[in-house]
């Protein structure tokens, strides 16, 4: 009858310690490629996106080239569309920034777009998530309108829960007015 009892408190153990037990991170494949041979890689423009959305941005996992040109490089490195204050409309200097992603797209379709809307601080909860909404529905519109698949996009509002910028100052509510291009699948290479 005693065995029983200390089996029960064993096993317990056992898998507590099983479950806690640290893991070696995976080791990463390391290629070399000749310097000479080698394109430079245009930077990802990471200014007003967010810290996870930053590192997607840097991220080269599965990239393609199909579709970036140079003339539209520059404008793929930027993931971020600014609006006025309480504004969903599109700027008109977004808007080669825009085509340049559906340009991309349109060639690479397997490549799928999350479409971040963002608002400032002020106003409420609710009203902020409508107006990210609206801001992330209307760049997703405009994608569609110039031949981007709707199956490549998704729109999604944080409204004021994710600011770029806490400071409460207009310069910093102007940062936090966006719309973040986030690549899930197939993102640019900008070499």
């Amino acid at each position: 009858m005693k065995a029983q009892y200390l089996v029960i408190p064993m096993i317990a153990s056992a898998l507590l310690f099983t479950g806690c037990a640290s893991r070696k991170p995976a080791t990463e494949a390391t290629t070399t490629q000749n310097p000479s041979t080698a394109a430079p890689i245009m930077p990802v423009n990471t200014n007003g996106l967010s810290d996870d959305a930053a590192l997607d941005a840097k991220n080269l996992t599965g990239a393609s080239s199909k579709g970036v040109t140079p003339e539209n490089k520059a404008f793929l490195a930027n993931r971020v569309v600014h609006f006025d204050f309480d504004s969903s409309s599109i700027s008109q200097q977004d808007y080669q920034t825009l085509q340049a992603h559906a340009q991309f797209l349109q060639a690479n379709p397997t490549s799928h777009v999350a479409l971040t809307g963002h608002t400032d601080e002020r106003g409420t909860r609710e009203y902020n998530m409508a107006l990210g909404e609206r801001r992330a529905k209307a760049v997703q519109s405009y994608l569609i309108s110039i031949g981007v698949s709707p199956s490549q996009l998704e729109a999604i509002s944080y409204g004021k829960e994710m600011p770029i910028n806490p400071a409460h100052t207009p310069a910093a509510w102007a940062e936090n007015r966006r719309v973040e291009i986030n690549y899930e699948a197939v993102p640019p290479l900008l070499r």
